[in-house]
């Protein structure tokens, strides 16, 4: 059975990676392509030329009218809660790389599942690299408790510290024990240490050239550890995404996190 894709986001630089990639997947359908600007003809940007959709604005509206299976939203994070909700009320599948997700909007989007009989896949982050990175990094954790997240990513992401530094050091707290004492700190500049998350020290960098990074840095006795992953390009995610999309017509509830359905 094919699946029926729509792609919020679509003129965004990730949504256009995603809308070729899903296009050109013999599993998988493109149906519909949702930004704020409509009447943009696909077709008539670079590398999209064989896909003959035009851009809507009215994601309720273009719900309604294609009726996918999926919607892949690559948005705002000021925007990706409505849209989680109208996708489930029109019982079709988010698949969500939209960061700025908080435990609360967790707990929002498990109740709209269970009320609308839907599942949702969300992911801090689709690479696959990125995912081994974390559970790596909590393997570390269990005996090297002190640690670090440098994250960086491009000057357009709106929301810091990103998702995939909070799962980070979500997974991490979990793990640690017993952490170095600190002797007490005086930051001249201040937030200069970085956000600090149940002891974890977060940095976001955002610059012109950076994709998306992360680095772990764990201090020991004697020795430090790094753990870095690299996003040269938009295309590192695809793999990951449209794993997910097959992956969230299987599975029930709302899934977080790509290492759910790879097996590991």
């Amino acid at each position: 059975m094919t699946i029926r894709v729509a792609v919020n986001g679509a003129l965004g630089k990730m949504g256009k990676t995603v809308a070729k990639a899903v296009h050109a997947d013999p599993e998988l359908e493109l149906v519909a392509a949702v930004d704020l600007q409509e009447g943009i003809k696909l077709s008539s940007l670079p590398g999209l030329e064989e896909i003959n959709l035009t851009v809507q604005n009215d994601l309720a509206a273009a719900l309604k009218q294609t009726k996918p299976d999926v919607l892949i939203d690559f948005t705002s994070p000021f925007t990706v809660m409505q849209n989680i909700e109208t996708a489930l009320s029109h019982q079709v599948r988010p698949v969500v790389g939209t960061t700025g997700i908080t435990e609360a909007d967790l707990t929002k989007i498990t109740a709209w599942s269970k009320q609308y009989k839907t599942p949702v896949f969300i992911a801090p982050n689709f690479a696959i690299g990125a995912v081994l990175m974390m559970l790596f990094a909590v393997q570390a954790a269990k005996f090297l408790p002190d640690v670090e997240i440098i994250e960086l990513h491009h000057a357009q992401k709106l929301d810091a510290p990103s998702g995939t530094a909070l799962k980070t050091a979500e997974m991490i707290n979990k793990v640690r024990t017993k952490k170095a004492a600190k002797a007490a700190e005086l930051e001249k500049v201040p937030h200069v240490r970085g956000g600090d998350l149940e002891g974890i020290r977060l940095h976001s960098i955002r610059l012109p050239g950076l994709i998306a990074h992360q680095e772990v840095i764990f201090g020991g006795l004697g020795q430090t550890l790094s753990i870095r992953h690299d996003s040269m390009d938009r295309t590192s995610f695809i793999p990951g995404v449209l794993m997910s999309v097959k992956a969230v017509m299987k599975q029930e509830g709302v899934i977080y996190g790509l290492e759910n359905i790879l097996n590991l």
